[in-house]
């Protein structure tokens, strides 16, 4: 499959629940949760270096419509609902259109 659509999210911990959110964020691998969908090609969750608390995902679909269609469900919706406590300012998106490249975890 190849990746038609994604983004980069930056997410900003309130201080000292960096690990938390990444923890809380790295449950979207699990079964039955989005980045554990096939139409998930790319999910990497990566902390700033200099900014423990900030914490950057990047996530590459088979399309705009598989994403939103999978965020939609219970699953997606209970990370998002226990995300939110942890953030200390809203988080900042960047779409993109997947060219070429390669993941190799």
């Amino acid at each position: 499959m190849i990746a038609t659509y994604g983004f980069n999210a930056t997410l900003t911990a309130r201080p000292g629940m960096g690990d938390q959110l990444v923890d809380l964020l790295l449950t979207g691998l699990d079964e039955g949760s989005p980045g554990a969908s096939a139409h998930c090609l790319v999910y990497l969750v990566s902390r700033s270096a200099s900014d423990p608390d900030v914490v950057h995902v990047t996530e590459g679909w088979t399309s705009e419509e598989d994403h939103h269609r999978l965020f939609a469900d219970e699953a997606a919706q209970a990370i998002v609902a226990r995300i939110a406590p942890l953030l200390a300012k809203e988080s900042e998106y960047t779409d993109y259109v997947p060219v070429r490249g390669k993941a190799a975890f």
